[in-house]
């Protein structure tokens, strides 16, 4: 949802986001990650050239669907600011904030250039990618996918587990995945997207615990999505 108010726009909405893995019993990782939230954004123009965006994502993040706690609440937000150098090429410099990421602050760079009339090379942080616009429905993409978001385990994990300073824990999950995909504009609010590719890096960082794992192999991955504004 967005709304034009005096001085910025207004953007408010939900997300929910779902990981689910399949672990052997005997390794100390989750089955699932996901999180509830919503979404709070302002969007202020300061000038011709430049606007400044913040956004953030209070909710519930946590490994169960049956353990909702209010102790799973986390508050991550970025804030940016984008210099439009001319119509075909904008500059984007921006922190991503997260107080139970192993790295709270992440600072990120990037730009967005439109190389033709149906080719735009979108190389901002966490989706950089080259996008063609095959018609005003359908756009076809390669790119990337860096994450990094924080979870709470449930209060017995670590026990069931047999590492008791993992109940409760906060886990760190970071990924890097590569990929194709489409965006389809069913109607003017709603767009499906699909993706496939491959994910070269996966880390699991219990770091208050002192507990990491990592991936040292990739695997390929398949995504579906629904997307609404209006």
């Amino acid at each position: 949802f967005k709304q034009r108010i005096k001085l910025c726009v207004l953007r408010l909405g939900d997300e929910w986001e779902r990981f689910a893995f399949c672990f052997p019993e005997k390794k100390a990782l989750p089955n699932t990650l996901q999180s509830f939230s919503t979404v709070i954004g302002l969007d202020v123009q300061l000038s011709d050239s430049i606007i400044v965006r913040a956004e953030g994502q209070p909710g519930l993040y946590n490994s169960g669907l049956g353990h909702l706690d209010w102790d799973d609440f986390n508050l991550p937000f970025f804030a940016g600011g984008t210099y439009i150098f001319s119509p075909n090429l904008q500059l984007v410099l921006g922190v991503s904030v997260d107080v139970e990421r192993s790295y709270p602050v992440l600072p990120a760079a990037g730009l967005r250039w439109k190389l033709g009339p149906q080719w735009l090379l979108n190389a901002v942080l966490p989706t950089p990618r080259l996008e063609y616009e095959m018609n005003r429905y359908l756009s076809l993409y390669a790119g990337a996918t860096v994450k990094e978001t924080s979870y709470r385990v449930d209060g017995d994990f670590g026990t069931a587990h047999g590492i008791s300073r993992l109940d409760n824990a906060i886990l760190t999950y970071s990924e890097v995945r590569t990929g194709a995909g489409f965006d389809w504009k069913i109607s003017p609010i709603v767009t499906f997207t699909g993706e496939v590719g491959y994910q070269p890096y996966r880390d699991f960082d219990f770091y208050r615990a002192d507990v990491r794992y990592h991936q040292d192999g990739g695997a390929p991955y398949g995504t579906i999505s629904l997307h609404g504004a209006f």
